[in-house]
C-alpha cells in the first residue's frame, strides 16, 4: 500500500526547500541535513501554495525557491530560538560595554592630548622659522650693503 504524500518545508533564509515525501524521515533525507529540522520548528507541513503543488508534481525531489530573506527567516525561528538573553546577561553585557566606552573616552582624551602637543610643536618650530628667516633676511640685507660700499 503506497502512504499518501506530505509536503514539508524549510527555509535557510535565502532559500525555502520543499518536498513532497511520505514521511518526515523521507523528507530529512530528501534534504540531506544531519539534524532533525521538525524537532526544533524549522521545518514544517505545507498545506498549500505554489510550491506545494511543485512539489507534489515532482514527489521526493527538492523545489528550492527564493525566500524572504534574512528578517522572513528569524520570524520563522522558534520562539525559545529568539529567547531574550538572562537578565545576568544584560548586566555581563552592559558592564563590557561601559568598561570598552571608558577605555574609548580615556583613548580620545589621549588623542586629543596628544594633537595639542603637536600642535604646540608645530608652533614653536613655524616660530623658530621664523627667527631664522629673519636673522638670515637681515644678514642677507647687511651684506648685500657691504658688497655695495666695497664696489664703490
Amino acid at each position: 500500500m503506497v502512504r499518501k504524500l506530505k509536503v514539508f518545508s524549510w527555509s535557510d533564509g535565502l532559500h525555502d526547500y520543499t518536498v513532497a515525501a511520505s514521511s518526515r524521515a523521507k523528507a530529512l533525507e530528501a534534504w540531506d541535513v544531519g539534524r532533525d529540522l521538525f524537532k526544533d520548528g524549522t521545518a514544517k507541513a505545507v498545506e498549500a501554495g505554489a510550491a506545494h503543488d511543485a512539489a507534489l508534481k515532482a514527489p521526493e525531489t527538492v523545489i528550492t525557491t527564493p525566500a524572504g530573506g534574512l528578517g522572513a527567516a528569524l520570524k520563522g525561528l522558534p520562539k525559545r530560538a529568539r529567547a531574550k538573553p538572562a537578565k545576568a546577561q544584560v548586566a555581563a553585557r552592559d558592564a563590557r560595554l561601559a568598561k570598552l566606552k571608558e577605555e574609548l573616552a580615556a583613548l580620545e582624551d589621549e588623542a586629543h592630548a596628544s594633537q595639542a602637543e603637536f600642535d604646540r610643536r608645530r608652533d614653536d618650530l613655524q616660530a623658530d622659522a621664523e627667527r631664522t628667516r629673519a636673522r638670515f633676511e637681515a644678514r642677507r640685507m647687511e651684506l648685500g650693503d657691504a658688497i655695495e660700499k666695497a664696489r664703490r
